[in-house]
């Protein structure tokens, strides 16, 4: 029942995007097309489950014996930023149009505070520094919070292309509008699971 919890917390309530404004800019950035975004969330998800078990791993076994906490930053830093070179090339070699089509994109995810604030949550959080099975559903839960996100939101920004909009609003006014109703649809889920 827990990992239930934590899943549900993690996806609707504690939105890593539309909670915890984590992840803005391949939120903003990547959500043009719904292929784009699915890619990019798998991307993601596959970046944050991997980051999360290295760094845990690492803070476990050899920040915390060692007393290198204050190494924690920028060791998460360059564990996140080899694991989304690896992800590059698989995706290289694997799909070369879902590469192609996520171009510039992928290395946002270096840079995706998502990715390392998950990693950073899971150190610092009484209940999912302990267990690494916590820790991992929490992630992975996370992940699927932020491609859920980035896909709706994809989702009606294809259907405002289409759209008598306002010249104003067109672009980025009108997505920061959604993405701000989409932010208050998701605080609906709160006091359904009270998990911190």
């Amino acid at each position: 029942m827990t990992y239930i919890l934590i899943f549900i917390s993690a996806v609707f309530i504690n939105n890593v995007v539309l909670s915890q404004i984590l992840g803005i800019c391949p939120f903003l950035g990547v959500s043009k097309k719904i292929d784009t975004a699915i890619g990019m969330g798998i991307s993601v998800t596959f970046v944050i489950a991997i980051a999360t078990l290295v760094t845990f791993l690492l803070m476990q076994y050899i920040l915390i014996p060692f007393n290198l906490q204050f190494m924690q930053t920028i060791s998460f830093i360059l564990v996140i930023a080899a694991l989304v070179q690896m992800v590059e090339i698989i995706l290289k070699k694997v799909s070369p149009s879902l590469y192609q089509s996520l171009g510039v994109f992928l290395p946002l995810i270096t840079t995706n505070c998502a990715v390392l604030g998950v990693a950073i949550l899971v150190t610092k959080h009484d209940i999912y520094k302990e267990s690494l099975l916590q820790s991992m559903v929490y992630a992975i839960s996370t992940a699927i919070g932020f491609a859920l996100a980035l896909i709706i939101f994809a989702g009606i920004r294809e259907h405002l292309n289409i759209a008598n909009i306002p010249k104003a609003f067109k672009g980025m006014p009108v997505a920061l509008i959604i993405a701000g109703i989409l932010a208050m649809i998701f605080m609906g889920f709160t006091g359904i699971v009270k998990i911190n």
